[in-house]
């Protein structure tokens, strides 16, 4: 070693290797391994320009394009935001009662699943409503057809009998996901779909207070009253672009009790930092709080899910959640 190098600090000596390993390996034109790890690095031309793989977008569908998956099912479904078919699996099979409130099938006991089309791959993404002497049997063949299980929970207090939700995830040919969700709702009793739709019940709440109080304008469903509201940031898993319309909105649900009384339940969709402050908001309007949990695995930005629980004037109850929403990265209120 000559002299000069030996005269040098270790920490000044190490810098100075490093920097002439760096020019000799640039003047000699290798570029593609890591002088730290020794790994291939991506051009940027392969990674894009702020250095980050470049996020998927679900591509558009009709709902023609997903016929084969409503025939494996045996149910069919409807297209929702132009890429996700939505096939609704509620539990109309079930009596439950919360709190003293009979729990409608569209309030509470809307199972689903979701499916998005990719270039080279289909998302399926839902949640399913299952008795606790289900949860086992249904645990075993989502299991054995390689559906993953992202989340099992309940969303209902002092429920009975007790029930519990199972949130899913697969991804691959959208009919071999088909026919394994098939394999596993075959270990539960939930009912074939309805032939046809039954009238709307009337909602006896006075919605249009209950709007300008929310901030937005719900829709009937079932009897329910509900509110669907999505994010305003873009969510990800891996490199696929996950459209709200997969499952990932803050829903709102009222129930009509008599005499513009409601029940509310529902979910809000957060962030880490957006946790505690929709806590805080909720149980300063009187709202009970049910559950705090992940629907995925893999979702950035990583999001919570939070059910919540209260009975009252509608307009009141409305007046109450509206603060734990502006707490939260939602769109826009249009009202």
């Amino acid at each position: 070693m000559p002299r000069i190098w030996r005269s040098l600090k270790p920490v000044t000596l190490a810098l100075a290797l490093l920097t002439t390993y760096t020019l000799m390996t640039a003047s000699s034109g290798f570029s593609g391994v890591s002088a730290a790890v020794g790994t291939p690095q991506a051009s940027i031309s392969d990674r894009g320009t702020d250095l980050a793989p470049r996020a998927e977008a679900p591509l558009p569908t009709t709902g023609s394009d997903w016929k084969p998956v409503a025939d494996t099912l045996g149910r069919t479904g409807s297209v929702m935001g132009g890429t996700v078919y939505h096939v609704a699996l509620p539990r109309k099979d079930l009596k439950v009662t919360s709190k003293g409130v009979a729990i409608k099938p569209g309030f509470a006991l809307g199972g689903y699943v979701n499916f998005a089309k990719y270039r080279n791959v289909t998302i399926m993404m839902g949640d399913l409503v299952v008795t606790e002497d289900e949860l086992q049997r249904v645990t075993d063949a989502l299991q054995k057809v390689d559906i993953e299980q992202t989340g099992i929970h309940k969303h209902l207090l002092q429920q009975s009998p007790a029930i519990w939700w199972t949130h899913v995830h697969g991804m691959g040919d959208p009919v071999t996901l088909a026919r394994g969700l098939k394999e596993a709702l075959a270990a539960t009793s939930i009912p074939a779909a309805s032939p046809t739709m039954p009238a709307q019940p009337r909602i006896d709440l006075d919605t249009t207070a209950i709007d300008n109080a929310m901030g937005r304008k719900g829709t009937v469903d079932g009897g329910i009253y509900k509110f669907s509201i999505p994010r305003r940031d873009t969510v990800t898993d891996g490199q696929h672009i996950l459209p709200p319309a997969l499952g990932i909105t803050t829903a709102v649900n009222f129930q009509p009790l008599g005499d513009r009384r409601a029940a509310i339940n529902g979910d809000f969709v957060m962030t880490a930092d957006e946790v505690n402050k929709v806590i805080r908001a909720l149980r300063s309007g009187g709202i009970d709080v049910v559950e705090l949990h992940n629907h995925m695995l893999n979702d950035q930005p990583r999001l919570f899910y939070l059910h919540y629980w209260a009975t009252g004037d509608g307009t009141r109850l409305a007046k109450a959640i509206r603060p734990a929403l502006d707490v939260t990265d939602l769109s826009q209120p249009t009202i």
